[in-house]
C-alpha cells in the first residue's frame, strides 16, 4: 500500500534579473524582470509503506525541493502530493504527527541547553504524556547508544552524538515517514555506520518508511534496495539498485598490483585502463571476457596481487548523470 504519492510535480521559481551598473539597479528597481527557474519538473513516483528508498542525484538536482514539498515546508507549482494520507502544504496537525525531517546541515536542538530539555518540549509539542515519553526515550536512547549524552549542553556533543540526538528529537513521536537529507553529512566513518545500523533497526522494528538523501554511497547501499535518481528537475531512474548496475556496469574491475609497470598502450590490450597509482593498475573489462582476461594477465604480466570488483556505483551513477538520459526502470 503506497504511503507517499507524487503526481506530475513540479516546482518553478520566479527569479529577478538585475544587470549591472546604476541604469541596471534603476531598471530592476522600476521594472523588475523575472526568469524562470525550474527547479523540480513533472515527476512521479509513490513508495509503499515500510520501504527504504533512496534519493540520489548531483547538487542542485531537485532532492531537497523535493523533499521540502513532500514535507509541506514549500507549496508545489503543479502536481498533487499524497504523504500517509494528507496533502503536506496545508500542514494538518494530523499531518505533522505522522512525519518527521531531519536534515544534517540543520538542527533543532538547542545549542546551550541539554538535548534532553529540548526532547521534553518536542514531547509536549506533540502531546506526549510523561509515561510514554519516558518509554521512547529510554528505547530510542538506548538503541543510538546515547546513554548520559542527553543530559550535556549541545555545544559539548561531538558532531556524531548531535546527529543521533537530533535523530531522536525527530522520531520521539514514532512518526509513520521520515525524510531524511544528508543525515550522515560530515560525520567520521564509525559514527555514519552507527547512523545506518539504527535506522535499519527502527524501520525494521516500526515499519517506519524513509526516504533518503545522502551523497555518501555507503548509505545508499547499505539501506535501500530502491533507488529514484534526479538529474535537473527530472526523475531519471526509479527502481532496483541491482538492477541499475546490471544494466549500466555491464564490465568488472580488476585491479592489479605490478612488479614493474610496462607501458600504458602495452596494458590497454587487457581492458580499458582506468587509473594508473605507482604500480596499481585499474581496468575495466566486460563481463563475458573476466576469465579469458585474467588468465592472459597473469600469463603476460609479473603480477604481485590481483582483485576482481564491481565497478563503484558512484562512478555508475556518475556516468548517467553525466549523459542525464530518462531511464525506464
Amino acid at each position: 500500500m503506497s504511503i507517499i504519492s507524487v503526481e506530475h510535480l513540479s516546482k518553478i521559481y520566479p527569479v529577478a534579473v538585475k544587470q549591472p551598473g546604476l541604469k541596471g539597479t534603476i531598471n530592476h528597481f522600476f521594472h523588475r524582470v523575472y526568469r524562470e527557474i525550474k527547479a523540480v519538473k513533472d515527476i512521479s513516483f509513490t513508495i509503499d509503506e515500510g520501504e527504504i528508498v533512496g534519493f540520489l542525484g548531483p547538487n542542485g538536482a531537485g532532492k531537497t525541493t523535493t523533499l521540502k514539498m513532500l514535507t509541506g515546508l514549500i507549496h508545489p507549482s503543479d502536481g498533487q502530493v499524497r504523504v500517509a494520507g494528507y496533502t503536506p502544504f496545508r500542514r494538518q496537525g494530523q499531518f505533522l504527527q505522522k512525519m518527521s525531517l531531519v536534515m544534517g546541515q540543520k538542527q533543532q536542538l538547542l545549542w546551550d541547553l541539554p538535548a534532553l530539555d529540548s526532547l521534553r518540549i518536542n514531547a509536549a509539542i506533540y502531546n506526549i504524556s510523561d509515561r510514554i515519553f519516558q518509554e521512547r526515550l529510554e528505547e530510542l536512547s538506548t538503541m543510538l547508544s546515547l546513554g548520559d549524552k542527553l543530559t550535556q549542553p549541545v555545544r559539548k556533543l561531538s558532531l556524531g552524538e548531535r546527529m543521533k540526538a537530533e535523530l531522536l528529537a525527530a522520531l520521539i513521536h514514532h512518526p509513520q515517514v521520515l525524510f531524511l537529507d544528508e543525515p550522515t553529512l560530515g560525520l567520521d566513518v564509525n559514527a555514519q555506520v552507527a547512523v545506518r545500523d539504527f535506522l535499519r533497526q527502527y524501520n525494521q522494528r516500526y515499519g517506519a518508511t524513509i526516504l533518503l538523501t545522502s551523497h555518501y554511497m555507503g548509505d545508499i547501499t547499505a539501506l535501500c534496495k530502491r533507488v529514484l535518481l534526479i538529474h535537473q528537475g527530472q526523475l531519471m531512474y526509479d527502481g532496483s539498485l541491482d538492477e541499475l548496475l546490471e544494466k549500466f556496469a555491464p564490465c568488472r574491475e580488476i585491479k592489479v598490483e605490478l612488479a614493474y609497470l610496462e607501458d600504458e598502450t602495452g596494458l590497454s590490450r587487457f581492458g580499458k585502463i582506468e587509473s594508473i597509482e605507482g604500480q596499481e593498475v585499474r581496468f575495466l573489462v566486460p563481463r563475458e571476457k573476466l576469465t579469458t582476461t585474467v588468465s592472459q594477465i597473469l600469463a603476460q604480466l609479473k603480477v604481485l596481487d590481483l582483485s576482481i570488483s564491481e565497478p563503484p556505483i558512484e562512478e555508475v551513477i556518475g556516468e548517467l548523470f553525466k549523459t542525464g538520459t530518462v531511464i525506464n526502470s
